[in-house]
C-alpha cells in the first residue's frame, strides 16, 4: 500500500477512535492491539473514555512495511494526553497490530510540567540528503547506545541544532527544564558529552519498525531501566549532581528520529512509567 493508503487507514482509525466506535474499524482478522504495553481486546482501554483526538497532527509513512505512526494528543475527562500509535496494515487494507502509547500525567511516575504541542516543520519536510534504511536504523540504534550508561562517549551524528520534544516538553536548550536535567539548557550532543543520563542502566528491547524514508524518520521503541541504585555521579566538566531516579521502574517509550546528511537532527518522544524490567508483549511478534 502506498502513502497516501495507509493515511487514509490512519485517518479512518482516528476518526472511530474519536467516536468511540472501535467496530467502525476494519481489523484483520488475527489483529493484535496494545496500550500502554499491555495486549487489550479491541475496544478496551482509550476506546471506551475518549472524548476527542486533538489538534496535534504528525503522520508518517513506511510503504516498504505497511506501517503507519501518529504522534498528537487525545483528551479524556480533565486531562490532554501525549498519544502515539502505529498501525500495521495487512495486504487487504485491514489492521493487523495497533500499538499504542498515552501519556496520562495524572499516571506518571515523572510529571513533566505544562506540556503542549506544536507543529515542527523539519519533521514534515522531505530530507534533503538521504541515506539507506540500515544507515537509518544504524544511527537511531547508536542514540539508544549513547543514552544507555552514558558516560560523555557518542555513538552516533547530531546535527549542531537537533532538539529533542519528550511528552510534550523540550528537554534540550531549556533551561527551565533544569529542575529536573541540570544540563537541560544545552543541545543533544552537548548534553550526551556531559554523561547527565548515567542512571539510565539499559535501552533494552530496542525495535525499529517504521522507516519513513522519504521524510527521513525513524520510529522506535524500547524500555530504559533504571536500577535507582546510583545516588550520586560526576558529570564529564567534573561537577557531581544527584540523581533523580532513585527507585526501580521503567520507562516504556516511542521514540521518532528524524535523520538527515547522515545525522539526527530532532528527536520526539513520548514515554510512560511501567514496573521496572516489564517486558514486551510485542517482543515475540
Amino acid at each position: 500500500m502506498n502513502r497516501t493508503g495507509l493515511y487514509e487507514v490512519l485517518d479512518a482509525y482516528l476518526r472511530a477512535l474519536g467516536r468511540r466506535e472501535a467496530r467502525a474499524v476494519r481489523w484483520s482478522d488475527s489483529v493484535l492491539t496494545s496500550e500502554n504495553n499491555v495486549m487489550l481486546a479491541i475496544g478496551d482501554g482509550l476506546w471506551g473514555t475518549i472524548e476527542a483526538v486533538g489538534d496535534y497532527k504528525l503522520r508518517f509513512a513506511d510503504p516498504a512495511s505497511g506501517h503507519v505512526g501518529y504522534f498528537g494528543t487525545v483528551h479524556e475527562h480533565n486531562e490532554e494526553s501525549g498519544y502515539t500509535v502505529r498501525l500495521k496494515i495487512d495486504e487487504e487494507g485491514g489492521i493487523a497490530e495497533a500499538e499504542t502509547i498515552v501519556v496520562r500525567q495524572s499516571d506518571s511516575g515523572i510529571k513533566f510540567e505544562n506540556p503542549r504541542y506544536w507543529d515542527k516543520p523539519i519533521l514534515n519536510a522531505e530530507v534533503k540528503s538521504p541515506v539507506a534504511r540500515t544507515e537509518m536504523i544504524r544511527l537511531s540504534n547508536g542514540y539508544f547506545d549513547t543514552l544507555q550508561l552514558n558516560d560523555g562517549t557518542i555513538h552516533t551524528r547530531f546535527h549542531p541544532d537537533c532538539n529533542r520534544v519528550e511528552n510534550g516538553v523540550q528537554t534540550t536548550r531549556n533551561p527551565q527544564f533544569g529542575k529536573i536535567v541540570p544540563v537541560a539548557a544545552l543541545g543533544c550532543e552537548e548534553q550526551f558529552r556531559m554523561g547527565n543520563y548515567r542512571y539510565d542502566d539499559r535501552l533494552r528491547a530496542r525495535r525499529f519498525p517504521l522507516i519513513d524514508e522519504q521524510r527521513g524518520l525513524v520510529l522506535a521503541f524500547g524500555f530504559i531501566d533504571h536500577s535507582g541504585r546510583l545516588a550520586e555521579y560526576q558529570l564529564t566538566d567534573g561537577r557531581t549532581v544527584r540523581s533523580p531516579v532513585r527507585r526501580p521502574h521503567s520507562f516504556y517509550l516511542a521514540e521518532l528520529f528524524k535523520i538527515d546528511d547522515g545525522m539526527i537532527c530532532q528527536i520526539e518522544a513520548n514515554f510512560i512509567t511501567v514496573p521496572y524490567y516489564m517486558p514486551s508483549p510485542w517482543a515475540s511478534q
